[in-house]
């Protein structure tokens, strides 16, 4: 929605309630693009981000067919050893 700064003067509140809700708001002066009303994006916090990283990460390889047991550096070099834990 084009709008022109002396109509939304009048109608401020009304034009960033839509913004908000995802319209795309473009104010002008003299009939040219000026300024573009869009909603500031929440900081997620570190914690948050990492969380949905991590996510993400889980989700792919589980798309890819990775196994997701959960095998831990402890196990992970097991194939070099015998029953008795002597080396190979």
């Amino acid at each position: 929605m084009r709008v022109s700064l002396a109509e939304a003067e009048s109608k401020l509140e009304d034009l960033a309630r839509q913004a908000e809700n995802g319209d795309d708001i473009v104010l002008t002066r003299d009939g040219q693009d000026i300024i573009r009303l869009v909603p500031v994006q929440q900081q997620m916090s570190i914690r948050e981000r990492r969380r949905l990283a991590l996510e993400a990460l889980l989700a792919s390889a589980k798309a890819k067919g990775l196994p997701d047991d959960g095998a831990d550096a402890a196990h992970s070099q097991d194939f070099l050893y015998d029953e008795y834990g002597l080396p190979k």
